[in-house]
């Protein structure tokens, strides 16, 4: 009877799990397939529509296309995904020609972008204005500074009577844990090129080297002069008197001397703000605004008519061969997709959208061959630069036929390092673990037991040194083919130095400051292609299988997890995850902090 009983749980037990997995693929399946009807056609927009920009959560430089995993998990969760760079910019220019949309509305609540993603935000919004519709912003909690950056370009700022503004100017905080490692007995031991070279500080250091703090202070001061200078000038503010209230701490000070200082122009509760776009939009009092998202509106944009040939924009974002599931740029598939582009006859040129602090130096190199056989092949190649474009991500974009930055862009960084994580000591000293090793050649052991390796010998620290010299020579010589200029000259702006855009360009870094649009007019007139006669196609796609989108969706969940339960020491986790799966020597930009 008992075994009968068992047999029976049993079978429940399996047949729940079953259900439930079939249920869960049910679930992923019909979200798919919600997001491809989503985002298949046109959308319908009513008279007297609002276009609403949500500035809530991080800015994604591309949207996640049909079917990506960060809308499934936004439709599964009952939330919507927020609007990409792309995204906005291509609403705004599609709501300049819509007569069915009377104006847009920026709703603030917590932008997390950089500053060149925010200025690109702010210049589409700029050019928006040229058609005469009217701009509002509004806060409710309050205005961040990312929001009011942007907030400054519209006609007019509304702030909750009890809403706050928070424009502090900027600092970077970058944490060193080289006590902490001495403590439990783990030494990272760094071999690199360049004293600005700063991403392995914080594992060799206990603070802050000169080099570092001078770097920072370069490229902070100039990307808050850019900001300040244009928040200034929007609310018709001089710099120095501005720069006072910057240093008061706004963040504490009532909405009636923020209206004082002309730092916003009207206080209004929610349902008062609404009740005047209704009246700005001929709605009626009890009836819903009439509201579009730059998502909907951007389904509009039409890229071009392919009838000469098409422009391809080739995205390379986030960290060079990171390791991270579904993230960053793979090397290997980035350069099957320029190989492919190389050998189409439509593809008359290529714009490379580069948004990363680099990576690995072999991922890079890879890269850089592949986008020069696309030159041999007689093709036009231009670089895009969005946030950063920096170590790695300068590698891959210095043999650029030219090449587009914001002043605010993170880029340079020409250095190159190694870092071995030896935990000798925590195990021998600290745990009591000793670590017995036969070998048939002197060096059979090393680095092969991982963690578990012997500190590296003198002569086998010189060998891995001059291999990151060797690295770094060809670094500097990419650099130095492709922006005409000798090596030694790069050399003296290299070292690992980090730049702000503004400086590359003095340096000869970068050749001048434009958005992506910019980049690819550019590139259409150099290709001789006229306006209406050739596409503008993105790659790589954004779409993705079934199989690739449910791998994603769970290592998604499970980081999701983990960052609840670690909270602020999760990034530190995930940069030592990082490090002890990476293969080859970096090429990346130093990780800290701005604010």
């Amino acid at each position: 009877m008992f075994k009968k009983f068992l047999l029976i749980v049993c079978g429940s037990l399996v047949g729940s799990f079953i259900a439930i997995m079939v249920c869960m693929l049910c679930m992923v399946m019909f979200g798919v397939s919600i997001a491809l009807s989503m985002g298949s056609g046109t959308t319908s927009v009513k008279n007297h529509s609002i276009l609403a920009i949500d500035l809530n959560g991080p800015i994604e430089e591309r949207g996640g296309g049909i079917g990506s995993v960060n809308d499934l998990m936004a439709l599964m969760q009952g939330e919507q995904k927020g609007a990409s760079l792309q995204d906005i910019e291509r609403a705004l220019s599609v709501a300049m020609l819509d007569d069915h949309v009377d104006g847009v509305l920026i709703n603030c609540g917590g932008a997390q972008a950089s500053p060149a993603t925010l200025r690109g935000i702010r210049k589409a919004v700029t050019d928006f204005k040229a058609s005469k519709k009217w701009v509002y912003a509004y806060a409710n909690e309050g205005y961040t500074q990312g929001d009011y950056y942007i907030a400054t370009a519209a006609d007019s700022l509304f702030i909750n009577p009890l809403g706050a503004l928070d424009v502090h100017g900027m600092a970077s905080g970058t944490p060193y844990f080289k006590k902490v490692l001495d403590k439990v007995g783990v030494e990272m031991q760094v071999i690199r090129v360049g004293a600005f070279k700063s991403a392995v500080e914080p594992f060799m250091l206990e603070s802050m080297s000169p080099e570092n703090r001078e770097q920072q202070e370069v490229y902070l001061g100039s990307i808050w002069g850019v900001l300040e200078g244009e928040m200034a000038k929007a609310r018709k503010i001089d710099l120095a008197t501005f720069n006072s209230y910057v240093d008061s701490m706004l963040v504490v000070q009532p909405v009636d001397t923020l209206l004082k200082r002309h730092l916003v122009d009207a206080k209004m509760y929610r349902p008062e703000f609404e009740n005047r776009l209704r009246s700005l939009t001929k709605v009626k009092a009890d009836d819903d605004l009439n509201i579009v998202t730059p998502q909907m509106l951007a389904a509009n944009y039409v890229a071009g008519d392919n009838k000469d040939g098409k422009i391809a924009v080739v995205y390379a974002c986030g960290e060079i061969d990171g390791g991270n599931a579904g993230e960053g740029i793979d090397s290997e598939q980035l350069v099957d997709c320029i190989t492919e582009l190389e050998r189409d006859d439509d593809v008359k040129a290529l714009v490379l959208r580069v948004n990363s602090p680099g990576g690995s130096a072999y991922g890079s190199e890879q890269i850089w061959h592949a986008l020069e056989n696309f030159k041999k092949a007689g093709k036009t190649l231009t670089v895009s630069m969005g946030d950063y474009a920096a170590s790695g991500g300068y590698y891959i974009s210095c043999g650029a036929h030219r090449i587009f930055s914001d002043p605010t862009t993170i880029t340079g960084s020409i250095g190159i390092f190694g870092m071995i994580p030896c935990a000798q000591e925590l195990f021998e000293n600290k745990i009591g673990v000793n670590v017995e090793v036969v070998k048939t050649n002197e060096n059979a052991d090393f680095l092969a037991m991982g963690v578990f390796s012997k500190r590296m010998t003198p002569v086998q620290r010189q060998a891995m040194q001059n291999m990151v010299n060797d690295g770094y020579e060809l670094f500097t010589k990419r650099c130095a083919d492709g922006r005409k200029i000798s090596q030694d000259s790069i050399k003296v702006i290299g070292g690992g130095r980090v730049w702000d855009g503004a400086s590359a360009k003095k340096l000869g870094l970068v050749d001048e400051f434009g958005s992506l649009n910019d980049a690819i007019e550019w590139t259409a007139k150099k290709v001789g292609l006229k306006d209406g006669y050739y596409s503008v196609e993105c790659y790589p796609s954004a779409e993705q299988g079934m199989k690739e989108l449910f791998q994603r969706y769970m290592h998604a969940r499970a980081t999701e997890q983990m960052k609840r339960e670690m909270g602020v020491f999760y990034t530190y986790y995930e940069q030592v995850q990082a490090m002890l799966n990476r293969r080859h020597i970096l090429c990346l930009l130093p990780v800290s902090e701005l604010k």
